[in-house]
């Protein structure tokens, strides 16, 4: 039995951590570093918080259901990458040492920061040559959802600035609407992780009951302040929440 203490903890934590999840991203680097404080090791701590997660993915979704219309073609292709990389990088976490990642994510994460700021000039660029982007995307950005499900599969903490910087160069829409697509592919990876964790991982269930119900509360009162949010607001935050991933990620 989990201790009060403990519990209201990871509670407040997955509340918090929803939230951030639907209007940017980056909410486990709230619940993860949280469990690790209450003695669970990093695997465990790691695959519970990401089963956890998923509840609070289905509401952000649902939170963002008027920005998903007419994107359903470019998500079911979009989808499919998703979940091949989240299979993929559940499977790395589970066989391979984080160091080679530990490199890597930061810098994924900063370049995400950089996309996400020069995105609306870029689309004026675009725009001005006539050269407009892909409906769906093309062939890059599923070659870089699938790296981002990757990602998202091994840890997830910031997929989801790492998947608003590719939306946001790669699709002409704004930056609301790319937000709920974002918040939809997170869900799958997360939840393509869970199946995977659920079968063959360690989980300790009081956690991802505690997170679950967290980031459901979150996630809701998140989505519901992030479709008020101006683009350059969110597009801010976005870029502050990447900073202090870096930062969290690499000093610890």
């Amino acid at each position: 039995m989990v201790a009060p203490i403990e519990m209201a903890a990871v509670l407040a934590a997955g509340i918090a951590a929803g939230a951030i999840n639907a209007v940017v991203g980056s909410g486990s680097l709230i619940t993860f570093p949280t469990l690790l404080a209450f003695g669970h090791p990093p695997i465990v701590a790691n695959v519970s918080n990401n089963i956890g997660m998923v509840a609070g993915g289905v509401t952000s979704v649902l939170g963002y259901r008027e920005e998903l219309a007419g994107q359903r073609g470019r998500l079911l292709r979009l989808g499919v990458a998703s979940v091949l990389g989240s299979l993929a990088g559940g499977l790395l976490l589970l066989w391979l040492p984080a160091r080679a990642f530990q490199v890597i994510v930061p810098v994924l994460i900063a370049l995400a920061c950089v996309l996400v700021v020069v995105q609306p000039r870029l689309n004026a660029y675009l725009s001005a040559r006539q050269d407009r982007p892909h409906p769906h995307g093309g062939p890059w950005l599923w070659l870089g959802v699938l790296l981002a499900g990757m990602y998202g599969g091994y840890f997830g903490a910031a997929q989801g600035v790492v998947l608003i910087g590719l939306l946001g160069i790669f699709l002409d829409e704004g930056l609301q609407r790319v937000n709920a697509a974002k918040n939809l592919l997170s869900l799958l990876v997360n939840g393509s992780a869970a199946v995977l964790f659920a079968l063959i991982a360690p989980v300790d269930w009081w956690s991802v009951l505690l997170v679950s119900i967290g980031t459901m509360i979150g996630g809701y009162l998140g989505a519901r302040l992030g479709r008020r949010l101006p683009a350059r607001v969110l597009r801010a935050l976005i870029v502050v929440v990447g900073v202090v991933a870096i930062v969290k990620l690499v000093y610890g």
